[in-house]
């Protein structure tokens, strides 16, 4: 969950057990008891689904991809195919006093540029003599908010009102250039930092690809109605009677997969050299893409909550009953039935992790009930004999660590958390990049 939300639902939640008046029906309960999880058991990443062992490299791809499609009917949705893509540079220049060459790109899905199309922002540090490692993330709120630029395109596309980024009649406006360039803000891209230790930065909004909308109590359906919108456009009708449609969680992570197309493309940035990474709800989408597509070489994901790293089945803070109820677009009708059963799951969220392996991943946690940051750290632990089983040394052997210790970042695989505020925080980012330094040589 991402912004203020997980807040304003758990002072909900506070107000019914202090026995408040409100009117608020059938609201999911949450756990936030150590206690009171019960014990569960979790699938072997190592182990098909028919009991046979995973023995080489090829019996790990062919039990990765039975995985991916566990995920794909039972979770997310199935993931739309590559598509074509057309791309046409909109307009480039230097930008931050001279340090970076920025670039437009609009990437269209059909020959004739009509139809969807998600605007890409790419930064490139004028220092380095090569093509550029890359940072690639998705943002909440426009490529505008990034930077200060009076060049830099917003997008037209429908987003929630917010008063900080100054989204107003659901649309951003010009007042919310360089918001994030606001160092009391609880998440910021620290583009200048990122791009002196030698990465490029490529962006895009998220409503670009599909529209985000929180749950109304007065009109429910206005999720789906607008979400599934966007590119979805580019994959026909949707069936009514099929329970693994694709979701708005997969349709991120298929444009950030895309955006490694578009990277492929760009001889100033090495499409070998790429890592991807986001927060909360984009964290999610970050996963999906890492998980499903081996060409990202290193994967960071921060503060994902439930349905990203966490354990489901220890059904302790977000859970399954909160994720469907609040995010009806998220995830595939088959996933409610898990509702208040997640012990029935034949998966849990180390399955996903384990599909990253060999390559490099990071988690980073929040110091919230909410984010169960343990459950975050146990999945690793349980996707780590993947990393193993593939040669590469796994999740460093110690105990849970506390807020701000990265005795758990391995080479390979890691994880550290803190408390503070929800969002990307410039010590996130420095432990990602810290670690991202390890696998992609900068020189």
């Amino acid at each position: 969950m991402s912004r203020h939300l997980f807040e304003t639902y758990r002072l909900i939640l506070l107000l019914l057990s202090l026995g408040s008046t409100l009117q608020i029906v059938s609201q999911p309960q949450v756990n936030y008891d150590e206690s009171k999880v019960r014990p569960y058991t979790l699938e072997d990443p190592l182990c098909f689904a028919n009991g046979k062992k995973v023995h080489t490299v090829t019996d790990w791809e062919k039990r990765r991809q039975e995985i991916l499609g566990i995920f794909q009917r039972e979770m997310y949705g199935q993931i739309p195919p590559a598509s074509p893509i057309w791309l046409d540079t909109q307009e480039e220049g230097i930008t931050l006093g001279g340090f970076a060459w920025r670039k437009q790109v609009r990437m269209f899905f059909r020959a004739d540029r009509t139809g969807p199309y998600i605007d890409w922002l790419i930064l490139i540090p004028c220092h380095i003599q090569e093509p550029a490692p890359v940072i690639m993330t998705l943002n909440y709120y426009g490529n505008h908010t990034i930077l200060a630029d009076k060049e830099i395109i917003i997008t037209k596309n429908w987003m929630d009102n917010d008063a900080t980024f100054k989204i107003v009649n659901n649309h951003a406006t010009e007042e919310g250039r360089g918001v994030y360039l606001n160092p009391n803000m609880r998440s910021t891209f620290p583009v200048s930092m990122i791009l002196a230790r030698g990465y490029a930065f490529v962006t895009a909004c998220y409503a670009d690809i599909s529209p985000d909308p929180e749950r109304r109590k007065d009109n429910p359906d206005i999720q789906e109605k607008l979400a599934y919108t966007g590119v979805f456009s580019l994959w026909g009708e949707r069936d009514s009677e099929r329970t693994d449609n694709t979701t708005a969680l997969g349709a991120w992570g298929w444009a950030l997969m895309r955006g490694m197309d578009m990277i492929e493309c760009d001889s100033m940035l090495n499409e070998k050299k790429v890592v991807v990474t986001g927060s909360s709800r984009l964290g999610k989408a970050a996963l999906i893409a890492g998980a499903f597509d081996t060409r990202f070489p290193v994967v960071v994901l921060n503060q994902t909550g439930g349905g990203g790293a966490p354990l489901a089945k220890r059904n302790f803070g977000e859970n399954v009953a909160t994720e469907i109820s609040m995010f009806t677009h998220w995830y595939c009708k088959a996933y409610s039935k898990y509702a208040g059963h997640e012990e029935n799951m034949p998966f849990d969220q180390h399955l996903l992790l384990s599909c990253i392996a060999p390559r490099a991943l990071l988690v980073e946690g929040f110091d919230e009930k909410w984010f169960d940051t343990k459950g975050e750290f146990l999945a690793l632990q349980a996707a780590s004999p993947v990393w193993e089983k593939l040669g590469k040394k796994g999740l460093p052997c110690v105990d849970w660590p506390n807020d701000y210790d990265t005795s758990a970042i391995g080479v390979n695989l890691g994880y550290v958390r803190r408390n503070l505020r929800h969002g990307l925080a410039v010590i996130d980012w420095e432990w990602m990049l810290s670690f991202a330094d390890q696998h992609i040589n900068k020189k």
